[in-house]
């Protein structure tokens, strides 16, 4: 559940779905085909990948097109220097968040040189990036800039799912009220 402009007066209780849609991406294609159903009316994609592996974040590439190219087979995505067509996401329109765990495995002296290369990830995919010490839930603790990225994640999704361009409801998505605690709040259905 997630309080889409919490804070302000538009505030409305969405409920968002996930699902994991994980597995390997050179796997074989009934497994690819599998995914490929979940892929469907996708509102927004968070991209997880392990800091400690370099290949981990330059699978990144081959996850975003498979699901945004949802019938095309990828190519010149990642070839084996590391290139790619950074114009294949110039007009993604689905919300995308790049979030590196096990930052706390990287030695301090190789952080910046680690952080530096997943921010061009983030860049390339114009999304906001998240980096988590899986030790210390201060980073995502409320208000830490970590859970304010999250937040904004989660509202360009509502946004892209229930909203035109200029800001209106899309017809036919009516708020759906429901009590609890004795107050009233606006509940949305993904």
């Amino acid at each position: 559940v997630h309080d889409y402009k919490e804070g302000t007066p538009e505030e409305k209780t969405y409920y968002i779905e996930f699902w994991d849609v994980g597995g390997s991406v050179g796997s074989a294609s009934s497994v690819k085909s599998t995914r490929a159903v979940f892929y469907n009316s996708v509102n927004g994609i968070i991209l997880v990948h392990d800091l400690t592996n370099k290949k981990s974040s330059q699978n990144l590439y081959r996850w975003s097109l498979e699901a945004l190219n949802r019938d095309l087979v990828p190519t010149g995505v990642l070839v084996t220097n590391g290139d790619y067509d950074r114009e294949q996401f110039a007009d993604n329109q689905i919300p995308l968040l790049v979030i590196g765990t096990k930052l706390d495995q990287i030695h301090e002296t190789k952080r910046h040189e680690v952080l530096t290369r997943t921010a061009f990830l983030a860049e390339d995919f114009n999304a906001e990036e998240i980096n988590l010490d899986c030790t210390n839930p201060r980073y995502l603790a409320a208000g830490s800039s970590n859970a304010v990225k999250l937040s904004r994640f989660f509202d360009k999704v509502i946004e892209k799912r229930y909203f035109l361009r200029d800001g209106n409801q899309i017809p036919g998505f009516p708020d759906r009220k429901r009590f609890g605690g004795g107050t009233l709040k606006s509940l949305h259905y993904d």
